[in-house]
């Protein structure tokens, strides 16, 4: 056998002999620790959290809490799985034996032992647990890396997204940060006020994500249009309010889009963050709740960053002011709820504006 005395195996018997006799057998090759009884075991055991315990060998008729009781509350902590137990006893009743299988020893020696054929059971066990101990090490390894790799791939599809959403921005002469600013004001929405009850972390998640997208489809309108700094024509406005259907065309037509978690969100946040609460948006004419929460919420925030940002037709408003030009209705109809909770975030979301994150 192979010297493994940097792991310990707890003898648990209230003979001093029989205990003195298991560890002569196994203290060439591991640390021993002894019990005079169960509650003696489960108080090292507990110490220990089990750790490098590799193997209990258990009497079953003891004082103070006998074996049987030992095996239920191991059973009940979950060390059973890790830990291989043999009882070793003179008890060998069915009922006993029964028992003790059910809770999950490994093995029942009977006493007297005959030292070569207990060390030889024993130790094929332990061998056993030891593998499965490294395969199971393996694995979560193999899992983490598995992981890691998982997020660098969401990382590049996010950064990926970004860039193009914001190459889009700054060829309509807005600045980059408008579809960050988009992303965190949608996410503190979601996370931070009544808007996102029923929404899990991960749905947040891919929400956030796609308000990045909803100008997507301005990549299909002429810079003529795009950066004109005067008012459009109706024509001209007709051409530009094309950028809804078009983005929600675009996004169909990207295979790995359509694959990812956050395309029934993109497609929806594109084709509808200009629809209106009155019904008097575009391009389907939705109204009230016809227009998802995730839509309504990029749509004023997408206002909201409009009315405080410059922009090519206009210089920036005040923060104040740009909150009063959508109490009054100045900029379309919303959800009287929507308000509500955006009015009462807005302190918070200001601070997206000068470089911090709302808390």
């Amino acid at each position: 056998m192979q010297d493994h005395r940097t792991e310990t195996i707890l003898v648990v018997d209230d003979s001093e002999i029989n205990r003195a006799v298991l560890a002569n057998i196994f203290s060439p090759f591991y640390h021993i620790e002894e019990a005079e009884n169960g509650q003696e075991a489960m108080d090292k055991l507990l110490t220990r959290q089990d750790s490098g315990i590799c193997a209990v060998l258990l009497d079953v008729i003891m004082p103070v809490m006998d074996g049987m009781e030992v095996l239920r509350r191991m059973q009940a902590l979950g060390w059973m799985e890790r830990i291989p137990v043999f009882l070793i006893t003179a008890d060998a009743e069915d009922r006993t034996l029964r028992e003790a299988y059910a809770l999950g020893v490994m093995d029942v020696i009977a006493k007297p032992v005959v030292p070569f054929v207990v060390q030889r059971r024993i130790e094929s066990v332990i061998e056993l647990f030891r593998a499965r101990k490294s395969l199971r090490c393996q694995i979560e390894q193999q899992q983490t890396e598995i992981f890691q790799q998982a997020q660098q791939i969401i990382q590049l599809n996010m950064g990926m997204i970004e860039a193009l959403s914001t190459a889009i921005e700054f060829r309509s002469g807005e600045s980059g940060g408008h579809v960050r600013r988009i992303h965190d004001i949608t996410h503190h929405m979601l996370t931070c006020t009544e808007l996102g009850e029923g929404l899990t972390a991960e749905e947040i998640t891919q929400i956030s994500l796609a308000a990045i997208m909803h100008d997507v489809g301005k990549i299909a309108i002429p810079d003529a249009i795009l950066n004109k700094p005067g008012k459009l024509t109706p024509e001209e406005f007709e051409v530009m309010k094309s950028h809804t259907v078009q983005g929600g065309l675009l996004l169909q037509r990207i295979p790995q889009m359509r694959d990812h978690a956050a395309f029934a969100y993109a497609y929806d946040i594109a084709r509808h963050h200009h629809e209106r609460w009155d019904g008097r948006g575009y391009p389907d004419g939705l109204k009230g709740d016809e227009i998802s929460i995730w839509a309504q919420i990029v749509s004023i925030a997408d206002v909201y960053d409009a009315l405080v940002s410059k922009r090519v037709y206009k210089d920036a408003y005040a923060p104040e002011t740009a909150l009063k030009m959508i109490r009054e209705g100045a900029c379309g109809a919303f959800n009287p709820r929507l308000l509500r909770c955006f009015f009462g975030a807005a302190a918070q979301l200001q601070k997206i504006y000068a470089g911090g994150a709302p808390t």
